[in-house]
């Protein structure tokens, strides 16, 4: 056989087995769990969309800002942690600050927000969670410490005129333990927490 005749049966199939390969892995599987996720998982597979009178409001997965065009916190509703998503919690753009401990940009970002929050909060500067002056690591976190969400109850319930003891209840039955019992912090999923907070308000 021609050295002209091996080289193009290998590129023959060389070619088949890229054909092959793309349709299979980059068309049949993808379908596949995509359609398993879908009959087992439906949610999630679909983006945990969360919906509100029939009318999709957001994601159980993608955090998202209670704050008005100038970006202030709305005060009747619970405020999520930091994000340092392009403009905040842009799911093109997930990413932290990057920044280092060290770094006095990070220090004097943290500083503002504890000041920010505390008077928003009407408490000391020194009771305020860490979640509420970090972003993650994403930028795109649903959740806050359950602490985080207990310290906005008596803004919330003010600005609302709610009972406070309606509201903390609220907040602790949002309340998601660790999963497995072991793994990750309690935590609380703001965007399902405020919608629990419209049904409350009604």
């Amino acid at each position: 056989m021609s050295t002209a005749r091996a080289s193009a049966r290998q590129l023959g199939a060389a070619v088949r087995a890229v054909i092959i390969l793309t349709l299979a892995l980059g068309l049949v599987y993808p379908l596949a769990v995509t359609g398993i996720a879908r009959m087992t998982v439906n949610s999630r597979a679909n983006g945990s969309v969360v919906s509100l009178d029939g009318q999709p409001v957001g994601s159980a997965l993608i955090g998202q800002s209670f704050t008005d065009a100038g970006g202030a916190a709305l005060p009747e509703w619970f405020q999520s942690r930091p994000s340092a998503a392009g403009d905040g919690y842009d799911g093109g753009a997930s990413s932290g600050s990057n920044l280092g401990p060290a770094n006095p940009d990070l220090a004097a970002a943290i500083g503002e927000r504890r000041e920010a929050v505390a008077e928003l909060e009407g408490v000391d500067p020194g009771d305020v969670p860490a979640d509420a002056l970090t972003a993650s690591s994403s930028g795109l976190d649903p959740h806050i410490s359950p602490e985080y969400a207990l310290l906005q109850v008596e803004r919330v319930a003010a600005a609302r005129g709610l009972d406070p003891d309606d509201v903390r209840a609220l907040v602790d039955s949002a309340v998601e333990s660790r999963r497995g019992g072991v793994l990750g912090e309690p935590a609380v999923n703001v965007l399902q927490l405020n919608i629990a907070l419209l049904e409350l308000d009604t």
